[in-house]
């Protein structure tokens, strides 16, 4: 089981969505699924989405995503 997590975007749609988009940290393995099949996956926060989008450096992270990472790595 891997521990790797990237960067992945909240997929909402904008237009019902009022706050900016934010990327979410999925495990590693389920991305490449995700982005083939349309599969959902789940980010550290609960959030389930399928991945359409790949994160750029300096995007903007979900605070609860970050949260968790950071305790994971203690």
């Amino acid at each position: 089981m891997s521990t790797e997590i990237l960067e992945r975007p909240d997929v909402r749609d904008s237009s019902t969505d009022q706050g900016p988009e934010v990327f979410h940290y999925v495990k590693k393995n389920k991305i490449a699924e995700s982005a083939v099949m349309g599969t959902m996956v789940e980010a550290l926060c609960g959030e389930v989405f399928p991945v359409t989008k790949s994160a750029k450096p300096g995007s903007p992270v979900c605070e609860p995503c970050k949260e968790v990472y950071a305790q994971l790595k203690k």
